[in-house]
């Protein structure tokens, strides 16, 4: 039986670090907006719901690319536009979710279970159609058994996400700012944890050609994440 022969990808330490500091960033804003979208005011708790969930899911987005920006291979890659927008919505989508589910009074354990899901499988989406914002030919090879572990990060994230929404309610406010920077940070390696999971389950096989390269290239993507990421801070 032959084996099949893989291109070997690289990383740039540099942007991996910056992806996780993003992702964590992006956590501390998400937990932020929690706490305005629960407003009295049922018209600003939902303005704040919808800026918020593009703010979110841009930070979210913006991680994940960034992450694809620090992967390389020997051959030129491109992303293609629609693919890669989609991506973008299935991570505002997540978030609308997200700050729906913690403008509730409560958590049980049926809205966690059922957010956590829906939320881990938003977060999928948008990671894979990113991925398939790739268009390689051959395909790429997955493997089953890490994309369902990236899914079981995803699905794990999303429920830690929710519990620490409704456990800083409850935090002291002198020690609220800590705790939230703190929660953000875990929330950060857990997102970035299920993307570079779900990047370790492709393969790409050797004589691999990138039919979008002349699509979105790194160049032009880094301009797009940096714009998005501005967009964050603000």
């Amino acid at each position: 039986m032959t084996t099949m022969a893989y291109l070997i990808p690289r990383y740039d330490p540099l942007l991996v670090l910056a992806s996780v500091l993003i992702a964590s960033f992006a956590s501390y804003v998400a937990l932020d907006l929690a706490k305005r979208v629960g407003a009295a005011n049922r018209s600003v708790a939902l303005t704040w719901w919808a800026g918020g969930s593009i703010a979110m899911g841009t930070g979210i987005w913006s991680m994940h690319f960034v992450g694809m920006l620090a992967f390389s291979l020997p051959i030129a890659l491109g992303y293609t536009r629609l693919l890669t927008f989609i991506s973008w919505a299935a991570a505002v989508a997540v978030s609308v979710m997200a700050l729906g589910l913690a403008s509730r009074g409560s958590l049980t354990w049926v809205r966690l279970a059922a957010g956590s899901l829906a939320m881990g499988t938003g977060i999928c989406a948008m990671h894979y159609l990113g991925m398939a914002a790739l268009d390689m030919s051959p395909p790429i090879d997955w493997s089953a058994a890490l994309v369902a572990a990236s899914a079981v990060v995803a699905v794990v994230a999303s429920a830690a996400a929710l519990i620490i929404f409704f456990w800083l309610r409850r935090v002291n406010k002198r020690h609220e700012l800590a705790y939230q920077a703190a929660a953000a940070v875990v929330m950060g390696l857990a997102i970035s944890g299920m993307h570079y999971t779900g990047m370790a389950a492709a393969g790409f096989p050797e004589g691999s050609v990138c039919l979008s390269a002349t699509g979105l290239s790194s160049g032009s993507l880094s301009l797009l994440v940096g714009f998005a990421a501005v967009t964050v801070l603000d």
